[in-house]
């Protein structure tokens, strides 16, 4: 490819050039990171696989859309569920020939693999396709109706993080390379302003008022602004990373990819952060996620006396209840508001005969 040359470059051509090598290792990851690479400068065309239910999937997506409404992060969760849902009962026959027990043999399976509240999500996805399909008359007979798991509110409390455990995290992350002091930065302001991932990867630089002191978060459950203080220390752990940030002028979110091509980061990226952080630091924490320095945050001011309504507004909760179940695992409060436990009197047997 000559310098002047601006060619987009198929995805059967990209693959060839990693053929030569595949008896040897596997180049997938190495493929993925041209593919990316090639697609951030509008050189690479991705070819998906044609497949025949693809008119299908596309009519729905656009029910998803211009009927439904929903954000395209949901409509990606409705189509996979979709997608996978049509590889497994409808490899060898018809949508219109599927059966109920092909979509309890298809839940079934999915369910090995799901907790329950997940499990959940995934059948409101398939019934909502397959009473699209009934009213577009794609099927013979209802399919939608679907027993659900059942799930209970407050049965699974938050799972936090004692603070000592939480700075022992952030300490063990070695700041000598980029990567380490954004890794640092993200854990440090989810574990001291409480923030979701996906508020964390929707930062840009314009958030920091640094005349004022002031970080402003865009909360995605309330959609609504968050104003909160910039000290010292949150004031230097920024810096630290800005000043070795790859400088691309193109985006202005504040976090970024460390591995070329440089871009913004996704949720998902916060949560393989999270995992490995945990890994390489020896501490018994492999089975929590993210979530927990947010409970770790609403913990800690709850046991400093910090108001329940407070708490609440920080964590861009939308009812009391759901900050109310900070309280269940505060020990400390629940022991002070028990009650003793009266004395039995000792029986005389005087008498007794």
């Amino acid at each position: 490819m000559g310098a002047g040359t601006s060619l987009p470059i198929t995805s059967t051509a990209l693959s060839g050039w990693f053929a030569p090598w595949s008896h040897e290792a596997s180049y997938h990851a190495t493929q993925r990171a041209a593919e990316r690479f090639l697609c951030d400068r509008g050189l690479f065309v991705p070819v998906a696989k044609p497949s025949r239910f693809d008119p299908l999937i596309s009519q729905y997506r656009a029910h998803l859309i211009d009927l439904r409404g929903l954000a395209p992060a949901t409509v990606y969760q409705h189509l996979r569920t979709v997608t996978g849902f049509l590889s497994s009962a409808c490899s060898k026959h018809r949508l219109a020939s599927v059966r109920p027990n092909d979509v309890e043999r298809f839940v079934d399976q999915t369910s090995k693999r799901l907790c329950r509240q997940t499990l959940q999500h995934t059948i409101a996805h398939l019934r909502a396709f397959l009473r699209f399909c009934a009213d577009q008359r794609y099927t013979r007979n209802r399919l939608d109706v679907i027993d659900t798991p059942r799930t209970y509110r407050g049965e699974l409390p938050p799972r936090a993080l004692d603070w000592r455990t939480v700075s022992r995290l952030l300490h063990s992350i070695d700041r000598s390379s980029v990567e380490g002091c954004r890794d640092h930065a993200i854990l440090y302001l989810m574990a001291y302003y409480g923030l979701r991932p996906a508020e964390v990867a929707s930062l840009t630089l314009d958030s920091i008022d640094w005349k004022n002191d002031i970080l402003r978060v865009d909360q995605c459950k309330t959609r609504s602004v968050l104003v909160m203080p910039l000290n010292g220390r949150t004031r230097h752990v920024l810096e630290r990373y800005l000043r070795r940030r790859p400088p691309l002028t193109s985006t202005h979110q504040l976090f970024l990819r460390v591995r070329c091509p440089a871009g913004p980061i996704k949720v998902e990226t916060i949560e393989h952060i999270y995992a490995k952080r945990a890994r390489l630091s020896g501490l018994p924490i492999l089975q929590t996620s993210p979530g927990c320095l947010r409970h770790s945050f609403a913990m800690r001011l709850l046991e400093r006396g910090v108001g329940v309504k407070m708490i609440g507004d920080l964590l861009g909760h939308h009812s009391l209840e759901s900050t109310c179940v900070y309280l269940r695992v505060h020990v400390g409060a629940l022991r002070q508001v028990a009650l003793p436990v009266p004395r039995c009197g000792h029986v005389s047997m005087k008498g007794a005969s």
